[in-house]
């Protein structure tokens, strides 16, 4: 089947989600916020608590981890993603988020051949560009430092 460009750009459209951004931009940023705010308050409890600025640091991003994780396997994250759109992919619960999803659905496969797998799905090229970047980053440094 041969289509022209205005056949496809026909099709195209007809088949295309019309985005309503004046609503989804604004609701993004606003739940985007809110998880951060929620962040900031977590710290500021902790702080309260007596806890060094390093290991109030830490418990903030395990918390919210934690708490990405929970709702991800309660299918709460999901449905709170639907309205907010890229507001949920801040960056810490936006990871945990996409760590656990694929984990949870192959669970039924068992704990090494489902779950086990299926986590590093995201996460493991993840791991390995980053490691790999940052050796390629090292090794500039040094070449910078030493030349």
């Amino acid at each position: 089947m041969k289509l022209t460009q205005e056949q496809y750009k026909k099709m195209y459209t007809n088949a295309s989600n019309k985005t309503k951004s004046y609503i989804t931009i604004p609701k993004a940023f606003i739940i985007g916020g809110l998880i951060c705010t929620f962040g900031e308050a977590l710290s500021q409890i902790y702080n309260k608590c007596g806890l060094s600025s390093k290991n109030t640091a830490m418990l903030v991003t395990i918390t919210l981890i934690f708490l990405s994780a929970l709702l991800t396997g309660l299918g709460l994250y999901s449905k709170l993603a639907r309205h907010a759109g890229a507001g949920t992919l801040v960056p810490i619960t936006g990871f945990a988020n996409s760590v656990v999803s694929p984990a949870i659905e192959f669970k039924t496969e068992g704990y090494i051949l489902g779950l086990g797998a299926k986590i590093f799905i995201i996460c493991g090229p993840v791991i390995l560009y980053g490691i790999t970047a940052s050796i390629i980053y090292g090794f500039i440094y040094w070449l910078t430092i030493v030349i």
